[in-house]
């Protein structure tokens, strides 16, 4: 008597979610204690220059980054723009390609050419040995950018800095709650800037600040900022509006009381990944190498489509028809974008670890809005593509 073997059913595919699972951040307090706040802030009818929120929100920053000043400003970029300004640089900054655009636009704005800088293959920061071979006399500093919840290597770059007579500073707007062994992200090199946007581990919706230990550096800052809170008087060559608002202060105010809870969900929602993912052939979540404490800012991780079965592209695509929004992280690098792909050209194959980074890096959702159900759901998804196309 012949018998035939039971078939082995596919898995059902699936399901997409009911709503669209965004990207960033998103932390915002609860509405009570976001009502309580701005009908003070209506009360008193003190709405910009330099109010009490913001002075009180300064103050607790510099405590909270260690640091003897904290300058609240608009936003980010304006942030730069204000320490470009302040640091009076002139000619060249060393940069990495591989960051958000606004960096290297900051440079440009304030009639710097930015210098781009390969960066490492496993910690994705800037890498000193590429900074130091593009030294030359028209460079005035390095602007270093500290990626993920992560950190350069600030003792080495300083270093660099230091033997050549240059100054160095940092774009931190992915750094607020780290450390680099148990010194908080905020005191090195000539300042750094911080972005408060909503995306970010700490929001003020929209917003940022610059942080420094030097004196006279802050008061150029504050006078550059604008007349209300420009504190002592010095010589600036312009000055802007850079003002943080009462409301911006006053939503920061209140997701700072809720940091620690915030880094908590945060390292406890890339625990959830690292577990999922783990077993993948082909993709490897990125891990903090240089933070002694991490705000896992973001969830990225490397698709080596070789291995994987698909492209990065591929499962881009594959998760947003799940209504998942991931994102390339960044894409494409800086000097291939417009205009420095036409201005200066000599970087655009000069930077392959970069270019495979743009090529091959994902950004996963986390934050505020992501479950631990919907980690497992992003988990699974990633896993039926790779057996998919693998035939496992």
């Amino acid at each position: 008597m012949q018998t035939t073997q039971p078939q082995m059913l596919a898995a059902p595919p699936i399901a997409a979610r009911a709503t669209a699972l965004p990207v960033g951040q998103l932390y915002f307090p609860s509405w009570d204690r976001y009502e309580v706040a701005f009908r003070e802030l209506f009360d008193r009818q003190y709405y910009t220059n330099h109010g009490p929120l913001v002075q009180r929100l300064e103050s607790r920053l510099a405590e909270q980054l260690a640091v003897r000043h904290a300058i609240c400003v608009t936003n980010a970029t304006i942030g730069l723009l204000m320490a470009i300004e302040a640091l009076d640089l002139r000619g060249k900054v060393i940069v990495p390609s591989f960051t958000f655009i606004a960096t290297a636009q900051a440079l440009s704005w304030t009639g710097l050419e930015p210098v781009f800088c390969e960066v490492d293959p496993v910690s994705h920061q800037l890498d000193p040995s590429a900074v130091e071979a593009l030294i030359d006399p028209d460079v005035s500093a390095i602007l270093a950018v500290n990626l993920w919840g992560d950190a350069c290597d600030t003792e080495a770059l300083q270093a660099i800095a230091d033997r050549h007579g240059i100054k160095l500073f940092f774009d931190s707007a992915h750094a607020m709650g780290c450390s680099v062994d148990g010194r908080p992200i905020g005191g090195f090199g000539e300042l750094e800037v911080f972005s408060f946007h909503a995306t970010k581990v700490f929001s003020s919706a929209e917003g940022g600040c610059i942080t420094t230990d030097d004196d006279r550096l802050a008061a150029r800052l504050r006078n550059i900022r604008s007349s209300y809170g420009a504190g002592m008087p010095v010589e600036v060559v312009r000055t802007s509006n850079g003002r943080m608002s009462e409301a911006q202060a006053a939503i920061g105010l209140l997701n700072l009381d809720e940091l620690p809870q915030t880094l908590q969900r945060n390292r406890d929602l890339f625990l959830q990944y690292r577990a999922g993912l783990d077993a993948i052939p082909g993709i490897t979540l990125h891990q903090p190498k240089r933070v002694s404490a991490s705000n896992h800012q973001y969830i990225v991780c490397q698709i080596e489509s070789s291995v994987f079965g698909a492209s990065r592209d591929a499962v881009l695509d594959h998760l947003q028809t799940h209504r998942i929004i991931a994102r390339r992280y960044f894409y494409p690098g800086i000097h291939r974008s417009t205009p420095y792909v036409d201005e200066l050209p000599r970087f655009v194959d000069a930077l392959p670890v970069t270019d495979h980074l743009n090529q091959t890096l994902l950004q996963l959702p986390s934050g505020a809005l992501v479950s631990d159900d919907d980690v497992a759901l992003i988990c699974a998804l990633i896993a039926e593509l790779r057996q998919s196309m693998n035939g496992d």
